[in-house]
C-alpha cells in the first residue's frame, strides 16, 4: 500500500477524532523517524513525549523479546517478578511510596483521585486544579483538566472541581475548605504550555493540604522518568507529595501507566476498592525495568541536563535574530518556546523540511527530544528552525 492508500484505509474504517499527520510512518529508532514515502524525519516530540529514551531503544526491544516468550500477560490475583521489581525500582528513585499499575497518565491520574477521596472523610469531596491544566481524556481526568475547550460536548460534567490560576496563590488560599480532598497539579504543565509551577505555589499546596487533611496528588505523566533533569519533576522543589502519577517515558513506548502513594495512604485501597485488568501486566512491567537500567546505565538524566542547557543557549541565540520568538521556558528537555503569532504553520514547514515539533496553546512550540538527543541533533534541528523562520521573515 502507498501512503494515500493507507490514509483512506483510515479514513474508511478508523474513527477520525485525531487531526492526523498525511504521513505513514513505518519506523523509529533513535531520534529519527522513517515514513512509507522513505523520508527520515528528526523528531523533537517523540510520540507525544512518550519515547524518553528513543524509538526502539535496543535495552528495551530485547526485554520485550524475552519477556514475550516467557509471559504476556497474567490477572493480578497473582504475583509477578516484573510487577513488583518495577514497583521497588520506582519507589527508591521517588519518596518510598507503594504503586498501583494501569495502562496510561488518565488512568493513573483516576486512581490517584479514588485514593484522596476515600483516605480522606466522606465529607472531603472536592479537587482543586489548575486553568490550562492537563490530566487527560477519561470522564474524571478531563473534568479535573482546567480547559475549557475540552469539556464541551460533554457537560455536566462530575461535580465537585474548582480550578484556579496557575501560580496564584491566593486564588488558591480562597477555594481551599475542609470539603477539599485533594490538589491535582503538574510541577510543570505541559500542554497547557509548559508553564512552571513556582516554589512558593508549591509549598503553598503542601502547606494548606497538610492544615486541612487533603492530598497533594502531582501529575507527573510528562514531568517524570527524568525529562525535567530530575527522576521527578516535584524533586525540583523543596516539598514531598502525597501521591505523584507517571506513565509516557515509563514504559520506553509501551502503554503503562503508575500511581505512587506514601504507603500509609496507599492501604486505603484494599481489594476490591480499585483494579487494572492490564495494568502491571509482565510485558509493560519487563519494559519499564528496562527503561529505567537504560536511564541508569546510559547517564541519560545528566544528559538531559546538559543537552537541555545546550538547547536553550541556541534557541536564546535564535531570540535574538527572530522577533517572533518572545521567550522560552521550561526544565531539562522539557522547553517552551513561547511566539508572538501562531505557531501551526512553523510546525508544518518544519515538519517538510524534517523536524518534528508541537505546538499548543497556539503559539507555544514545544521542544520535547528523547533524553538520548546529541549536539549535532540539536543543531540539526535548531538548523531547521532557522530556516523557516527566515522563510516567514
Amino acid at each position: 500500500m502507498n501512503t494515500q492508500e493507507v490514509i483512506a484505509q483510515f479514513n474508511q474504517y478508523v474513527i477520525g477524532n485525531y487531526g492526523r499527520l498525511p504521513r505513514v510512518i513505518t519506523r523509529g529508532e533513535g531520534n529519527y523517524l522513517y515514513d512509507l514515502d522513505g523520508n527520515k524525519i528528526l523528531d523533537f516530540f517523540p510520540g507525544w513525549a512518550v519515547s524518553g529514551i528513543g524509538h526502539c531503544h535496543p535495552k528495551v526491544v530485547e526485554a520485550i523479546r524475552k519477556q514475550a516468550g516467557e509471559l504476556l500477560h497474567i490477572d493480578n490475583t497473582f504475583y509477578t517478578l516484573q510487577q513488583g521489581k518495577l514497583a521497588q525500582l520506582l519507589s527508591e528513585r521517588a519518596f518510598g511510596g507503594k504503586c498501583f499499575f494501569c495502562n496510561s497518565g488518565a488512568e493513573a491520574n483516576e486512581a490517584a483521585m479514588k485514593l484522596a477521596r476515600r483516605h480522606t472523610p466522606k465529607e472531603k469531596y472536592k479537587y482543586i486544579t489548575a486553568q490550562h491544566s492537563f490530566h487527560g481524556r477519561t470522564f474524571g481526568a478531563v473534568t479535573a483538566t482546567g480547559q475549557p475547550k475540552y469539556h464541551e460536548g460533554f457537560m455536566p460534567l462530575m461535580a465537585g472541581f474548582e480550578y484556579v490560576p496557575f501560580n496564584d496563590i491566593d486564588a488558591l488560599t480562597k477555594v481551599f475548605t475542609d470539603e477539599v480532598c485533594g490538589v491535582l497539579i503538574e510541577p510543570i504543565q505541559g500542554e497547557g504550555g509548559v508553564n512552571e509551577a513556582t516554589p512558593e505555589y508549591m509549598q503553598t499546596i503542601r502547606d494548606l493540604c497538610d492544615e486541612h487533611g487533603a492530598m497533594m496528588i502531582l501529575d507527573e505523566v510528562q514531568t517524570g522518568m527524568g525529562r525535567t533533569g530530575r527522576w521527578f519533576g516535584y524533586q525540583h522543589y523543596d516539598i514531598v507529595p502525597d501521591i505523584i502519577t507517571m506513565a509516557k517515558t515509563l514504559g520506553g513506548g509501551v502503554a503503562i501507566g503508575a500511581m505512587m502513594a506514601r504507603p500509609e495512604i496507599a492501604a486505603t485501597l484494599t481489594p476490591g476498592t480499585h483494579a487494572s485488568t492490564f495494568g502491571g501486566n509482565p510485558l509493560a512491567c519487563a519494559a519499564g525495568i528496562a527503561t529505567i537500567e537504560a536511564i541508569e546505565q546510559e547517564k541519560l538524566i545528566d544528559n538531559a541536563n546538559r543537552m537541555g542547557q545546550y538547547a536553550v543557549e541556541k534557541l536564546t541565540q535564535l531570540k535574538q535574530k527572530f522577533s517572533v520568538i518572545h521567550g522560552l521556558r521550561g526544565k531539562g528537555l522539557m522547553i517552551g518556546i513561547e511566539l508572538t503569532s501562531p505557531g501551526a504553520d512553523i510546525v508544518s514547514k518544519c515538519l517538510e523540511k524534517g523536524l518534528r515539533i508541537n505546538c499548543t496553546q497556539g503559539n507555544i512550540l514545544r521542544f520535547m527530544p528523547s533524553m538520548t538527543i546529541t549536539k549535532e541533533q540539536i543543531d540539526q534541528a535548531i538548523g531547521i528552525l532557522r530556516d523557516v523562520l527566515e522563510s516567514e521573515a
